[in-house]
């Protein structure tokens, strides 16, 4: 930034105080830099998307039973800010990793280099020590959507990508009662009620004579919901054609030993059927379930954690008809619905 530029940022924070930033743009890795860090960095890496509460933990652990895969979870490295990208997001620094002066940079802007050297160094130290060769991380993409694949594909072309998708309506009550169960002190005053009415007579809750939402609660989740959908998979398939994996969290509870097998393949591992049993068992685990008992065990009862369905028994009508006008579609084009007569 010249002499110019920072004089009239000056000037406008003091007239109308300090402005936000728009976040950069990261350039693209070369393929000359790509094979570069390869030498240094050469395991093959991926990345678990999925929105919240949609089964990407589990996800994770059960791909990560392969004797040569490592996935650990949420540094967030694309998916909420602040992001990998932070590290070179100053002016100031971007000017010293672009500067034509610096002969260490060969004319090309260093910052996707020093990202992924970054990023790279994180993941490959862990699976290093725990001996593996193919390393991942986990991360939900409830904030940023579309712009998580952006900014991946411009440090890690080479990834793969693998997303999971979980109905919408059971995504909406396992959000509102971790709401409940862990964020009680960003409640609002008709969060409480409807938790004080929850303890008192849960039985109410059960038949669809109350509702466990809020409508602008609703609306906000399920317009998330519906945005990460569209746009993860428009953005994958678009820069990650031959690198993208999409699953349904439900057809992973039917299917374990199938569906896990068929990722462990997609990654570049042997899908040995000897962990048939291992993934069984650890698919019968619920670490999120036995978390929300400790914080809250009256709440945490009130819904089975992980499961199907949830939603049939605990949507009222008018649950059912804001879900409906806002992501009827949605439902029907990943198969949970034929139509909206439900």
């Amino acid at each position: 930034m010249n002499f110019s530029s920072r004089l009239k940022l000056s000037i406008s924070i003091l007239l109308h105080g300090e402005q936000p930033r728009k976040s950069i743009e990261i350039p693209p890795l070369s393929e000359d830099e790509l094979v570069e860090v390869r030498q240094f960095f050469p395991r093959q890496k991926f990345f678990i998307l999925g929105f919240a509460r949609s089964g990407t933990t589990i996800l994770m652990r059960l791909i990560g039973l392969h004797p040569d895969i490592h996935c650990n979870y949420q540094a967030h490295f694309f998916t909420r800010p602040p992001s990998l990208k932070a590290l070179v997001d100053d002016p100031d620094i971007a000017h010293w990793l672009s500067r034509r002066n610096n002969r260490w940079n060969h004319g090309r802007d260093l910052s996707p280099l020093v990202l992924r050297a970054a990023a790279d160094m994180i993941l490959e130290r862990d699976a290093a020590r725990v001996g593996k060769h193919i390393v991942g991380d986990k991360s939900p993409t409830t904030i940023i959507h579309g712009q998580a694949i952006r900014d991946m594909h411009a440090v890690y072309p080479d990834a793969k990508l693998i997303y999971i998708v979980r109905d919408g309506r059971d995504v909406l009550i396992s959000e509102r009662m971790r709401n409940f169960v862990e964020d009680n002190k960003f409640l609002l005053p008709e969060d409480r009620k409807i938790i004080e009415a929850l303890q008192s007579n849960p039985a109410s809750f059960l038949n669809g004579q109350q509702s466990i939402f809020t409508e602008k609660f609703i609306r906000r989740v399920t317009l998330n919901w519906v945005n990460d959908l569209a746009e993860i998979e428009s953005e994958a398939k678009r820069l990650y054609p031959s690198a993208f994996f999409s699953l349904r969290y439900e057809d992973l509870l039917a299917e374990p030993f199938s569906v896990i097998q068929k990722i462990w393949s997609f990654l570049g591992a042997q899908a040995d059927p000897i962990f048939e049993k291992e993934i069984l068992n650890e698919i019968g685990q619920n670490l999120d379930e036995e978390w929300q008992t400790h914080r809250n065990e009256t709440l945490s009862s009130f819904l089975p954690k992980g499961q199907t369905g949830n939603w049939r028994d605990r949507f009222t009508l008018r649950d059912k008809q804001i879900f409906k006008e806002m992501a009827g579609e949605t439902l029907i084009q990943w198969g949970y619905e034929t139509d909206t007569n439900w």
